[in-house]
């Protein structure tokens, strides 16, 4: 039997159908563990913590637990990088060489063309992912390169300098692939201001915001969820080193639970961070109405506004890139109550988000357990219409 909170006094009965798409994920051992949050308006409209923070020493979800966020670090480094090119730090179309002479990945035909920050931010410069790659000696594996999320034991300089030495796989500004770009981008932000990453998310965006549970590594071990690996039974506690694919034909990631621990591990800002949802909804709301103190409207509106021309996200109709997250160009083609401007993503070790700026709504869902959390799965498969059902029937 998983603990499950009563519900909250306030909380109307329109909430029921949430509550129990959530109850039936845990029941069946589909999810261990999750948190989820939806605010309307900037007003909460739900909150709840449901099963296992730990399963085996039977350490109940709280809406407090620290998680691995995975790309859910994401949007919180291009929120970083879109402060400091705000204050004119960086420079979004300046190519990259500015700041990183020696990060000079060439074509397959040996050409080396320019990369920029924008092109690293919404995955268009070239770079690819060690974990998608369908060959366990592909490119990536054989040069090394960690995706953040392993125990490499390397400095994040070394992983750059890495990462350049694998072919673009096409010329930076020509098409799409979900990539490392995010960690080179990190890369960029410490050359540019001689700071470390972690300095650089803190001064600009945890700290200003009040995310005070964020970082490059956790600070209350005792508050860390637990992960899991989702299987045909009951799940399986993620091992040290464990090799998971998200979906068929890419190799997985090697994950380290133990990484998040170690505050020697370079700082990942494609996939590094821990937070909680409360941190994470935070961020999202002070986006979604604008930028709050820390961003001036024009640059948050960037970081919404589709940089990938008509085409479709792989796996994804109806949804182009932003900066740090996917962006909703087409509900209909999506199949979506989601209004068309929404911005979404996840993370590999169960998580989903979404805003919807047109409905002032905000969704946070964080999991514990591979991979019903990406952007195909629990949130959007068993949430998405529940949450809009409630904001109709509250209307």
């Amino acid at each position: 039997m998983t603990p499950r909170p009563a519900t909250a006094p306030d909380q109307a009965p329109i909430t029921a159908p949430i509550d129990a798409a959530i109850d039936l994920a845990v029941a069946q051992q589909r999810l261990v563990g999750a948190v989820v949050l939806v605010q309307h308006r900037g007003r909460e409209l739900y909150r709840r913590s449901a099963g296992w923070a730990d399963r085996e020493q039977r350490r109940p979800m709280r809406t407090d637990t620290v998680f691995r966020l995975a790309s859910v670090s994401k949007p919180i480094v291009t929120t970083a990088a879109m402060v400091l090119a705000s204050r004119g730090v960086v420079d979004l179309d300046v190519p990259v060489i500015r700041w990183l002479p020696d990060f000079q990945p060439r074509l397959p035909d040996g050409g080396v063309p320019d990369i920029s920050l924008r092109q690293l931010l919404s995955h268009q410069a070239g770079l690819g992912y060690r974990f998608l790659e369908a060959e366990a000696d592909g490119p990536y594996a054989r040069a090394g390169v960690s995706d953040g999320m392993d125990a490499s034991g390397i400095t994040l300089a070394e992983n750059l300098r890495r990462i350049a030495s694998v072919p673009l796989q096409f010329v930076p500004g020509e098409a799409w692939a979900y990539s490392l770009g995010i960690d080179v981008a990190g890369g960029v932000l410490e050359a540019a201001t001689g700071k470390t990453l972690g300095d650089i998310v803190r001064e600009t965006v945890t700290e200003p915001l009040g995310m005070a549970d964020t970082a490059f590594h956790v600070r209350d071990a005792e508050r860390l969820a637990t992960h899991y690996v989702a299987g045909a039974t009951a799940p399986h506690r993620l091992a040290e080193g464990e090799v998971v694919a998200p979906f068929p034909g890419v190799v997985g990631i090697p994950y380290s639970p133990a990484r998040a621990l170690d505050g020697e591990a370079f700082p990942s800002g494609g996939a590094g961070m821990v937070g909680t949802a409360d941190d994470v909804m935070r961020l999202l709301d002070v986006l979604r109405r604008g930028g709050g103190s820390i961003l001036d409207r024009a640059w948050t509106a960037q970081m919404a506004h589709v940089q990938t021309g008509p085409q479709d996200l792989d796996e994804q109709p109806g949804w182009g890139f932003g900066l740090g997250f996917a962006v909703l160009r087409d509900p209909l083609a999506a199949d979506t109550p989601q209004r068309a401007g929404s911005w979404r993503w996840g993370g590999v070790y169960g998580h989903s988000w979404f805003v919807d700026p047109a409905s002032e709504l905000s969704v946070v869902a964080l999991t514990n357990t591979l991979h019903d959390g990406l952007p195909a799965g629990f949130l959007a498969d068993e949430l998405r219409d529940p949450i809009y059902a409630m904001l109709e029937a509250k209307s």
